[in-house]
């Protein structure tokens, strides 16, 4: 069982404490070449006095994309050693319960978002064409490619790695059910993304979909007793979304193929919600054989000390 895999390990409370305190200081810290590049730009003073939205426009778009991933990479490297220093576990049980990491199911949930966002983008091209301008320039959409293939699935994996892992299965071990280690991890995904522009344009309403993300990525990472579908979720849809298409008030915004010129709205939002993680919901249960959906998603957690 995936949480319970925790028991394996090292579970002292303080030591989930110490553990997320390092990531987030590496975190912090690795953001300073961003600010250094920013305020070597305009000056340390007229950064003060710039919206989130602008200081992603001061750079060029590649280097300040660069840039921002840093330190989701340096944040991944210090969880990786929180996870085998402080708490002597194999990264392999905080990813999945299965013997090893199962590449196909990580595979199989990329492709599945990925062709479903290139569709939906099609058809949305199709009907409102007036929406998108060809934003498409080779050389700086290649340095895109490669920046984004290297460290998109970087940036998604320590997403997946600290909410749906490390703290799901740290919190499993303190409340030893499963309901509050879903719901409280959904919840502080969804408030740290809080913060993005994006917030700005569409309103507070916008959290609902940052919470219901994060529970989705929670009910598949229990249901399928491993993280391998939410980590191939992740990645496809940020690497997807980089490469596809951008607006000029996201919080990345990339030399995509297309600019999305049309004014903000929250659909994209309902039909997330409404239908595309429902379907992945109804696939992914159908495809894995998905059985016992209160146990799995409200159990008990069976204390096992080795």
């Amino acid at each position: 069982m995936f949480i319970e895999n925790a028991f394996k390990a090292k579970t002292d409370f303080w030591r989930y404490l110490v553990g997320s305190m390092i990531v987030i200081a590496a975190n912090l810290i690795a953001q300073i070449p961003f600010v250094v590049a920013v305020a070597f730009k305009i000056g340390p003073d007229q950064r003060e006095n710039l919206s989130q939205n602008a200081l992603m426009q001061v750079l060029d778009s590649n280097l300040t994309f660069f840039l921002l991933m840093i330190p989701f990479a340096v944040s991944l490297l210090f969880l990786f050693l929180v996870i085998k220093q402080i708490h002597n576990q194999s990264i392999v049980s905080v990813t999945t319960s299965r013997p090893c990491i199962d590449w196909s199911r990580v595979r199989f949930s990329f492709l599945l978002l990925a062709s479903l966002i290139v569709i939906s983008t099609a058809i949305e091209y199709q009907m409102n064409p007036e929406d998108f301008v060809w934003n498409f320039k080779t050389t700086p959409f290649l340095i895109l490619l490669v920046l984004a293939i290297v460290f998109v699935p970087l940036q998604t994996s320590l997403e997946e790695y600290l909410f749906r892992g490390y703290l799901m299965q740290g919190l499993g071990v303190l409340a030893k059910n499963r309901w509050i280690p879903l719901l409280v991890t959904s919840l502080i995904f969804g408030g740290l993304h809080f913060a993005n522009p994006e917030v700005e344009k569409l309103g507070s309403f916008l959290l609902v979909y940052y919470v219901g993300t994060g529970l989705f990525l929670g009910i598949i990472t229990l249901m399928d007793e491993g993280m391998e579908l939410a980590l191939g979720f992740h990645a496809a849809n940020n690497l997807v979304v980089a490469l596809l298409v951008t607006t000029d008030w996201t919080a990345f915004q990339t030399n995509s193929i297309f600019l999305d010129v049309s004014e903000p709205s929250l659909l994209p939002v309902y039909a997330a919600l409404g239908f595309f993680y429902p379907l992945m919901l109804f696939i992914f249960a159908k495809k894995y054989g998905w059985k016992n959906w209160t146990e799995k998603l409200t159990g008990k957690i069976k204390v096992s000390k080795p």
